[in-house]
């Protein structure tokens, strides 16, 4: 006996969900397909879940026409075209969707505000930004740890490090992506010694730090000229926390290395590297050569680009 149509629903909603957890576009376009031939393609709950899969898969497109078309739009719905929006940094999109949201009379969750505050700071819209901060301290997700880090991103890129400093004392609850954050807004704005200090606190704190922490801290290292304590910090890394660099802590490295003119020193550290050297790591290189007047070591760094490109 064959399945009814509402039967086949939840079925097709669990596909759409797989096909949004894997982004695989091919195989979500063949399931909107079967829904469409099986007639419950303008089922409100397949709608949601189409627009949930093509915003995933960065279809924004498709989403976007499939909601206009969606009768009824729970708030996941208009988070998901939100956050896909601000992923896309399609920052005005994704604050038109917010606003749509709020006219609509929505109920706004813990995934709301984050992206919508990410947004604001792409576009350094520090009024929407303490318009949403007001939001979120209504709606009660100021203890909640990722809105919180969310306001920090926005106050510090649009500039108010003050506000985003007072955000990150308040929080009673903190993450190694909080500690990261708070240090990026510091080295931001120059201020590389309260980074080193902050760095100091989280270990004290007990939190570890992680790959995007060592990359603030390096980064503030490079910027502040302070080639000594990115050494320092950079053997940190594998000697202290078993952590392995990564191709963008080598990059800020070379950075710090060539502003400095260590430019021999960069390059052995490139050859060293266990990870693939990429064509902006060689051509930051190639800039300190060209900076320090190191033509030997230009000439051995643009044969090395020209190989690279050859093998691949």
């Amino acid at each position: 006996m064959m399945p009814r149509r509402h039967d086949l629903i939840p079925l097709y909603a669990s596909l759409l969900d797989l096909c949004s957890n894997t982004k695989n576009l091919k195989k979500l376009k063949q399931i909107h397909a079967q829904t469409i031939t099986l007639g419950i393609s303008r089922h409100d709950f397949i709608r949601a879940k189409l627009v949930s899969s093509y915003s995933a898969s960065s279809q924004m497109l498709e989403a976007s026409f499939i909601f206009s078309l969606t009768n009824r739009k729970p708030t996941f719905l208009y988070n998901s075209l939100i956050r896909a929006f601000s992923s896309l940094n399609l920052f005005s999109h994704s604050l038109s969707i917010f606003r749509q949201l709020l006219f609509a009379c929505k109920p706004i969750d813990r995934h709301t505000l984050p992206p919508v505050l990410k947004s604001c700071a792409g576009l350094s819209a520090l009024g929407i930004g303490r318009q949403v901060h007001g939001a979120l301290l209504t709606n009660g997700f100021a203890s909640d740890v990722a809105n919180s880090n969310a306001l920090i991103v926005m106050y510090s890129k649009s500039g108010d490090l003050g506000c985003a400093r007072k955000v990150f004392d308040g929080m009673l609850e903190r993450n190694s992506i909080t500690w990261s954050t708070v240090m990026a807004g510091y080295g931001m704005h120059g201020y590389f010694g309260e980074v080193f200090v902050l760095f100091d606190r989280m270990l004290n704190a007990g939190v570890l730090p992680d790959g995007v922490t060592f990359t603030v801290v390096l980064t503030a290292c490079s910027h502040g000229g302070l080639t000594d304590k990115g050494r320092e910090y950079f053997e940190m890394m594998e000697r202290r926390f078993g952590m392995r660099p990564g191709l963008e802590h080598y990059t800020c490295m070379v950075d710090m290395l060539g502003r400095a003119g260590h430019v021999e020193e960069a390059e052995a550290l490139i050859v060293g590297m266990e990870v693939e050297p990429d064509e902006a790591l060689w051509g930051a290189l190639l800039g300190a050569c060209k900076i320090h007047g190191k033509s030997e070591v230009a000439e051995r760094v643009a044969e090395k680009i020209y190989g690279y490109k050859l093998a691949s």
